[in-house]
């Protein structure tokens, strides 16, 4: 896998392009205002083609160029469906500009894979930081795309539409499953390690709460 990441706009969204080198088949993970041009110059440059533009939640700094992003490749838009009416009728809560509406035509669901080339990501549905958050696994390369459900040293908001404290704990323990050495790629901030965040998210586990 061939892998490009951007920090974008106002509240540093990390953008990710994923590649197979040998289809020259992408896809786009959180395309946040403006990642258009980048992602367009990027693609352009390696003669790379984009199958899909995914969506790991649906808050307005994660899906504010879909539609344009769509509209420039022709890919599609994937959501779990239970974040969908969030890219329908954007809620711009803070946003500095308005956020365009984009229409999913590919649901996201818990087990599923995303496939381009010979890449496979898994989709883990996470509720808690909203009701259709999801974190992609990619097994084989030790990577976990985790959105705004896991960062380096504590948990996404879930004070904002859509939060669930309690399945904030059940999505964290969850997570806890997987091996230390799995890279994980947040939604904002630095990348980290499921290892180096495991005796935090070991408490939540633990103790079936989120804690101050």
């Amino acid at each position: 896998m061939e892998r490009l990441s951007r920090v974008v706009g106002p509240v540093a969204t990390n953008v990710h392009i994923l590649a197979d080198p040998a289809s020259r088949e992408a896809i786009a993970i959180d395309t946040a205002i403006p990642s258009l041009d980048w992602i367009a110059a990027a693609l352009a440059e390696r003669e790379w083609t984009l199958k899909l533009i995914v969506s790991t939640h649906g808050h307005w700094d994660h899906i504010g160029d879909n539609a344009a992003v769509a509209a420039h490749t022709g890919a599609d838009i994937a959501v779990h469906p239970l974040d969908r009416d969030r890219l329908t009728a954007p809620q711009p809560l803070f946003a500095p500009f308005d956020i365009p509406p984009s229409v999913p035509a590919v649901k996201l669901a818990e087990g599923g894979f995303i496939r381009f080339g010979t890449i496979r990501l898994r989709v883990l549905h996470t509720p808690g930081h909203t009701e259709g958050s999801v974190c992609l696994q990619a097994d084989d390369e030790g990577l976990l795309f985790s959105g705004d459900t896991l960062f380096a040293g504590g948990w996404g908001r879930v004070d904002l539409p859509g939060g669930d404290p309690a399945a904030m704990v059940e999505s964290i323990a969850r997570l806890t499953g997987l091996e230390d050495q799995v890279v994980v790629l947040p939604g904002h901030g630095g990348t980290t390690t499921v290892g180096r965040e495991r005796a935090w998210m070991e408490l939540v586990r633990d103790g079936r709460r989120l804690f101050a």
